[in-house]
């Protein structure tokens, strides 16, 4: 067969159909991201060292956002969630030893006021219904000092002992840091109510050699 006798294949014109192909999978593959994120699995960063040893600043954990909408948490899963109103504010809290009670009971009530929009990470120590005290930054649930490795010691007096106890309120998680002469807290502006926690960390996957299951 000559050369002339070959069928010559004809250039299809050129189009920007495979424009659209492209925005349409980066549209979708976005979606997907972002939807993964909005309600089956977020990201974090640890932005203090409220958490150390456990978790120290600028590790970044996954957090499971589906699993909060099927379950209550549990004493001793590390949470994210938006604390109460107040929880910046160093002037009169409920539990400031300034404000007479630091010593003598946590805060058994939540700051009034809407949730801050910001985020917190840390470990839920009781839950509705318990009863808490601290002694010596270890936390004494319904009367039984609870067995804690991973924490951070806290010293003894000012905001590291709450010999009275409280009982947490109906739907409400009491949170502390593991580091607990570092970390500001439900001791000081209560438990928090169920709608603003957004779910459990089960994984920390930044750096490298800190990756693993929480």
């Amino acid at each position: 067969m000559t050369t002339s006798a070959k069928k010559k294949r004809k250039r299809e014109p050129w189009s920007g159909a495979w424009f659209l192909e492209l925005a349409v999978i980066i549209a979708v593959a976005l979606g997907l991201a972002l939807g993964i994120q909005a309600f089956i699995v977020k990201p974090y960063r640890i932005p203090s060292p409220s958490m150390v040893p456990t978790l120290e600043v600028g590790q970044r954990v996954l957090v499971n956002r589906i699993g909060n909408n099927f379950g209550d948490p549990s004493v001793g899963d590390i949470v994210v969630f938006h604390p109460p109103a107040g929880a910046r504010d160093n002037m009169d809290k409920c539990g400031d030893p300034e404000a007479g009670r630091g010593t003598e009971r946590p805060c058994d009530r939540p700051l009034e006021g809407p949730a801050l929009k910001e985020t917190y990470i840390k470990r839920v120590v009781a839950g509705p219904g318990d009863t808490i005290a601290i002694e010596n930054g270890h936390v004494i649930l319904n009367g039984k000092r609870q067995d804690e490795p991973y924490i951070n010691e806290c010293g003894v007096g000012g905001d590291c002992t709450f010999m009275e106890p409280i009982t947490v309120p109906a739907g409400h998680w009491f949170m502390m840091g593991d580091n607990r002469g570092e970390s500001d807290d439900s001791r000081f502006w209560g438990p928090v109510p169920r709608d603003e926690i957004i779910g459990g960390a089960f994984a920390t996957y930044w750096p490298p050699d800190r990756i693993g299951l929480l």
